[in-house]
């Protein structure tokens, strides 16, 4: 439960924030090929499972 929200609280700072760079962000990874958008997701979960072994 404390890691979802801790994933809630992340994901939720950008757009609380700055909401006009989130909607550009967001509109980048639209335009991004399915080979592209999943080695951004595989990264993003190497570099997860990296933090949680530290």
């Amino acid at each position: 439960m404390f890691a979802l929200a801790l994933v809630l609280i992340a994901e939720g700072l950008l757009p609380f924030m700055s909401p006009r760079s989130w909607r550009r962000f967001v509109a980048q990874l639209s335009e991004l090929k399915d080979g592209q958008l999943r080695f951004v997701g595989l990264a993003l979960l190497l570099i997860g499972l990296l933090l949680l072994a530290l």
